[in-house]
């Protein structure tokens, strides 16, 4: 087999002159916090990006698979966006919610307009994970209740409040916020007690949700959050009619519905606008971080004008949410999806790699699952097919082999099985021929 060859691209980068990636390593060792982790046995450093491409500092070029962790949704320094940045940052940088602009209007409005129903009423903060936390305070403060149902194998934050509902071990510490959390079956069909052939595997699972309702809350709760997609836990689908049977159950329970956007949105799955939509439901508040920004420090809460009338018994502003210079990126990053067309070509090459996946999981046995919509697509890797035992060292290799060809993705999972991809949205069919190549390749290196 030859080795796969990235597609040409136009750009040229600069010649780095900084430290070295070992001098910038050490650094990091001695002064940030030991528990930020990093990928790969050798670290990657990158220095510089341009739409679907990054590069290291010696030069070496990479299709971003993972696009930031689902971050960059419409390309690295895309134009448009970096445009109007330097535009507002030459203007004017810094103003708090207590104060009017512009900006923070004019993108609060275009965001409305892609959300269906009564969601119309906008809170911008600067991460999901402190969106997560605002949705949970909004559902306690609405509802007057306390209790939230969140799932397993699903990751909200890296706060406490986002810890207590995120049910990945790996990603908690002890805290208490998960006080009064309780997490239900994850509808999982490959891994979980339905499988993808099992009729109305969406209300069968959607029945624990019912029961943890019953047994394990004072028959009241606050909110269920679920992700439209769990991400972290390997780009898990949920089955067709899941997400509509809880909500008639939390809602009846007198909780509202939160659907956490943060990797789903923005047109990534390609059938729909939002994740949820494919569930065909329309949640009571809406999360979303990541790829509203392209990679500024961005997200927002958008729910009903009645459930954010719930924070006006206090004061409450956000000294960055929603600032001039991230507020003309967020709207900047809505222009592009619609002028470039970005959700039609999430949904034509996603279809398009899925098909490809597919034809390598007839060809390797180590491929247990081939799922996702749109440009959000897992590969979870299994020793045996049977047992499904994760194949987590495997999967470690693939990823390290990848990105000596040239790819960076992701992994996920429970046990770190699940190879995710999740690239900008601008990638073309050479990309995505590319992709599938260096896939191949590394697959067929573990059976080697």
């Amino acid at each position: 087999m030859k080795t796969p060859t990235l597609p040409p691209t136009p750009h040229s980068p600069k010649t780095y002159a900084g430290p070295s990636a070992a001098d910038v390593l050490a650094q990091r060792k001695q002064f940030m916090n030991p528990g930020i982790f990093l990928y790969y046995k050798n670290p990657l450093m990158l220095v510089e990006g341009k739409m679907q491409y990054v590069w290291d500092e010696t030069g070496k070029r990479y299709l971003d698979g993972l696009g930031g962790i689902v971050t960059v949704s419409v390309g690295h320094c895309h134009p448009h966006v970096v445009a109007a940045a330097n535009r507002q940052n030459e203007l004017y940088q810094h103003s708090t919610t207590i104060y009017l602009h512009p900006n923070v209007g004019a993108f609060a409005e275009k965001l409305a307009a892609k959300m269906p129903g009564d969601l119309k009423a906008c809170y911008f903060v600067n991460s999901g994970s402190e969106a997560n936390d605002l949705a949970m305070l909004m559902a306690r403060a609405s509802t007057g209740n306390y209790d939230m149902i969140a799932l397993r194998n699903a990751y909200h934050g890296g706060n406490a409040s986002g810890m207590g509902v995120t049910a990945h071990s790996t990603w908690k510490y002890n805290v208490p916020h998960s006080f009064g959390v309780h997490h239900a079956l994850a509808p999982y069909p490959y891994r979980g007690v339905y499988g993808y052939d099992v009729a109305d595997a969406g209300k069968k699972y959607a029945n624990d949700v019912k029961e943890v309702i019953d047994f394990a809350t004072p028959g009241k709760v606050a909110g269920f959050i679920a992700e439209s997609i769990q991400g972290v836990g390997g780009f898990v689908e949920f089955p067709p009619g899941y997400l509509k049977q809880t909500y008639e159950y939390v809602r009846a329970a007198g909780g509202v519905c939160i659907a956490d956007e943060v990797q789903t949105g923005f047109g990534r799955t390609g059938t729909h606008f939002w994740g949820f939509e494919t569930q065909d439901v329309i949640p009571d508040i809406v999360t979303m971080a990541k790829g509203i920004g392209n990679g500024c420090p961005l997200a927002a809460v958008v729910t009903t004008h009645k459930i954010a009338a719930s924070l006006q018994g206090k004061i409450h502003f956000n000294t960055f949410g929603g600032n001039p210079v991230v507020s003309a990126m967020g709207k900047a990053v809505l222009e592009v999806i619609e002028q470039e067309n970005l959700q039609a070509n999430s949904l034509k090459l996603g279809n398009y790699i899925l098909a490809g996946l597919n034809k390598l999981k007839e060809k390797h046995q180590i491929i247990g699952d081939v799922r996702g919509k749109g440009l959000m697509l897992g590969i979870e890797m299994v020793k045996d097919r049977v047992t499904k035992a994760p194949a987590s060292a495997e999967c470690a290799a693939v990823l390290e082999h990848a990105r000596d060809l040239g790819l960076l993705i992701g992994k996920g999972g429970l046990w770190g099985q699940t190879i995710r991809f999740a690239p900008p949205m601008c990638i073309t069919q050479a990309d995505a021929d590319f992709l599938l190549e260096v896939l191949d390749a590394a697959f067929g290196k573990l059976q080697a």
